[in-house]
């Protein structure tokens, strides 16, 4: 492995003093760094080099055979977009906050990219969905999420209806604040926080959880991964917003059709060698502790 990029959450104080650090500890190995622009001139002129490179955020998954993500989970979500379908491991690196994610602790970081760089390293490959908002039968706009696609209602709309079907077959007509379509890799997020399961990484499948549904019955479902998912909105006057990883939105309106399926490529994470993912959960969600 000869080309590293460096992408970190830059209103993250800790986030730049760390990056001079790994580009320093690159630098006698003679990797090539790939570094965000408008980052390198917080740099001293000394860390310039032949093997520093800068190049745009979104430009940079193309350029190299990792990429080291420096903050939460959120800044790993936003780069597994870019990554796409390039197939380039992430090594998520946690500066605080839950991240189940980012599960790379700071006191590790080193001795893991010793192992990285030398081919001893195991990912876990992450499904990705397509989420299409279809309105009028023309599709609008296409996304792709690591974690969920949620639709929900605004801060003073009513309860809405979401009439939703799997491969053409009526499941039912959910009557909540919203629903969170998730992946497994989601399942810890919006999905637990809204009663939904926890699903085991690998898995091939997609939960299906209403928020605060106005009838107690409706509850989560898991369902394979291979099925088209359609939700239909059936509330007219209503705020809502269909959103990505939390981190993109869309304007909903009546009769609009969001549909959900298995995307094309995966997200390759590098797994600590130091923890399995029980002990992440049994960290993160105080499992045991009284």
């Amino acid at each position: 492995m000869k080309r590293i990029g460096i992408i970190a959450k830059q209103n993250k104080p800790e986030a730049i003093p760390l990056v001079r650090n790994l580009i320093e500890w690159f630098q006698p190995k003679k990797m090539e760094v790939y570094v965000e622009d408008g980052m390198v001139e917080q740099f001293p002129p000394a860390l310039a080099g032949p093997h520093l490179n800068v190049a745009r955020r979104e430009d940079i998954p193309a350029k190299v055979e990792m990429v080291i993500v420096l903050g939460g989970d959120g800044t790993l979500l936003s780069v597994a977009r870019l990554v796409g379908d390039h197939r380039v491991p992430i090594l998520g690196v946690n500066l605080g906050g839950l991240g189940f994610l980012t599960e790379i602790t700071l006191e590790e970081l080193y001795r893991v990219l010793d192992k990285v760089i030398q081919g001893d390293f195991i990912t876990d490959e992450r499904v990705v969905l397509n989420a299409s908002v279809i309105r009028r039968g023309e599709r609008m706009a296409e996304f792709l999420v690591l974690n969920d696609a949620v639709i929900n209602k605004g801060a003073l709309a009513r309860i809405i209806d979401i009439e939703t079907t799997i491969n053409g077959e009526y499941l039912t007509t959910f009557k909540s604040d919203g629903l969170i379509l998730s992946t497994p890799t989601g399942s810890t997020a919006y999905n637990l926080s809204a009663g939904g399961p926890i699903a085991y990484p690998s898995l091939h499948c997609i939960i299906i959880t209403p928020i605060c549904p106005h009838t107690l019955t409706n509850r989560p479902i898991v369902i394979p991964d291979d099925v088209e998912i359609r939700a239909t909105l059936k509330t007219k006057q209503q705020e809502v917003i269909l959103t990505l990883d939390g981190q993109q939105g869309f304007t909903l309106e009546f009769e609009d059709v969001v549909e959900v399926k298995k995307g094309e490529g995966h997200i390759f994470l590098i797994k600590s060698p130091y923890r399995h993912y029980f002990e992440v959960l049994r960290e993160k969600l105080k499992w045991g502790e009284r």
